[in-house]
């Protein structure tokens, strides 16, 4: 058999890659600057090639280099994946989930995820990251994380997902334009400009816009916010209207405000919920069992309403 590289070696270099820093990349690997350097030496013996171009003062990856990391972090995962197949099987509902979730539900979702977890799966334990739809995928996709719960639709190629509910579109205005906006509502009765969306980085802005059907982007307000607490703040001064999902509105996200909530034009406009994990992984049933907890948990808060 082949003398095989270690994947503690790949492991080195993965995190080398992420670095690009010896001294970071050896912290985050556990080990010395010097045995990091060493491992990745010996790795190069091994595949016969130079994977990094050093001098005194820098070092750059070599395009082979660039290869051997990119495969050796989807072997790292795959091997991962692997670990928690023997480690949990017979018992799905155990051990550790690295958890992703965008920040337009994050704040209004995940603290009742986490608390049916705690109550229900005392075994399992979730760690929650909050970033945006792409940024998560990338890190799903490296294997940095395990989950994520975002609003499609998005493309999730490559990857498994699972629709696990619905949360409408409401738009929101302060109730002193109440008597010059009437329901059923009109866009073009609305000012040009009067429309305040999200940085389009959040795939809200897409899903309201076209969910919604807000045609005439002349509607639409050149501020872009970086948060749903942001637009709030915005039409609470009186200076246009906003889209806001139902699941921040049952959260409270209008409290001690003056806005008034109005159903938007169209078939009651909505975003869909859902799950997305590898299609390597090995924790389907441990997902799709979190997925129906978090639909009953959507279900229950519509049932509130």
């Amino acid at each position: 058999m082949k003398h095989l590289p270690s994947l503690k070696n790949l492991y080195y270099l993965v995190n080398l890659h992420q670095e690009q820093n010896f001294n970071r990349a050896a912290k985050i690997c556990h080990v010395s600057q010097s045995t990091l350097s060493s491992g990745i030496q010996n790795l190069e013996e091994q595949l016969g090639n130079q994977l990094i171009e050093r001098d005194h003062k820098s070092f750059i990856f070599t395009a082979v280099g660039e290869e051997v990391v990119q495969r050796s972090r989807k072997l790292l995962t795959d091997v991962d994946d692997l670990v928690e197949l023997v480690k949990h099987q017979g018992e799905p509902m155990t051990g550790d989930i690295r958890l992703g979730c965008i920040p337009t539900i994050a704040p209004f979702l995940l603290s009742k995820v986490v608390r049916h977890c705690q109550s229900t799966y005392s075994d399992l334990t979730l760690f929650l990251k909050e970033d945006t739809t792409e940024r998560l995928l990338d890190a799903l996709g490296k294997g940095e994380l395990d989950l994520l719960l975002l609003a499609l639709p998005v493309d999730t190629s490559g990857f498994h997902s699972m629709k696990v509910g619905k949360d409408p579109f409401k738009l929101v205005v302060h109730e002193e334009l109440t008597d010059v906006i009437h329901e059923p509502l009109d866009y073009e009765s609305l000012p040009d400009q009067s429309i305040f969306l999200l940085q389009a980085e959040h795939c809200i802005t897409g899903h309201a816009v076209t969910a919604c059907q807000l045609a005439n982007s002349a509607k639409v307000n050149p501020f872009a916010a970086t948060s749903l607490h942001t637009l709030v703040q915005m039409v609470n001064s009186k200076l246009g209207t906003t889209f806001l999902p139902q699941m921040a509105i049952d959260a409270g996200i209008l409290n001690d405000t003056e806005l008034r909530v109005m159903q938007p034009p169209g078939e009651a406009p909505y975003r869909e919920i859902g799950l997305v994990w590898r299609q390597t992984s090995s924790r389907i049933l441990t997902f799709r069992t979190l997925g129906l907890a978090i639909q009953n948990i959507l279900e229950q808060s519509n049932l509130a309403k």
